[in-house]
């Protein structure tokens, strides 16, 4: 049985078109995302590529933050859900999110990036949105693969920190 979950993890991996260099290192896999998602309204996005930087059956994207009560909250995704619910949105609106400042933090085959990020609808517009992404990843032995995207937006009462504004 485990062989044959492998079988179709592996075949599932090679439906979609993962790039080399989409997944040699930490900081490539991060620009990876970054580059899938961003784009203006109605541009189609490389969602195939986007399923393939997720450890096959584990992806999960979450965001958390305030409701107007004050109350933290937690919102949880496949990545099926996101591609569903974020390909909706970048069709009526663009969407360009970029990192300020990335922070690696790596031992043996696990590795997490908080990527302090900014949201524009357009180039050079003033962002709309900012605050941290939390990549968390693994190495196989053959590549990086994301297991986790977590992220929280700021808002006026929770500021994004001054250390995460800048590069270590």
């Amino acid at each position: 049985m485990k062989a044959i979950l492998s079988a179709a993890a592996f075949a599932l991996f090679l439906l979609q078109p993962a790039k080399a260099s989409d997944y040699d290192s930490v900081e490539h896999l991060v620009a990876a995302v970054y580059d899938v998602i961003g784009g203006p309204a109605g541009a189609p996005r490389d969602w195939d590529r986007f399923r393939s930087l997720f450890y096959p059956d584990t992806g999960r994207l979450m965001s958390s933050g305030r409701d107007a009560e004050g109350k933290i909250y937690l919102r949880t995704l496949t990545v099926e859900d996101y591609v569903t619910r974020a390909g909706a949105n970048f069709a009526k609106m663009g969407f360009f999110e970029s990192a300020i400042a990335n922070r690696v933090e790596q031992w043996d085959h696990m590795a997490e990036v908080w990527s302090t990020y900014e949201s524009r609808h357009a180039p050079g517009e003033a962002p709309f949105a900012r605050g941290i992404n939390s990549f968390q990843m693994i190495h196989d032995g053959s590549r990086w693969w994301l297991l986790a995207i977590y992220w929280e937006s700021e808002d006026p009462a929770h500021p994004v920190p001054d250390k995460y504004l800048k590069p270590l």
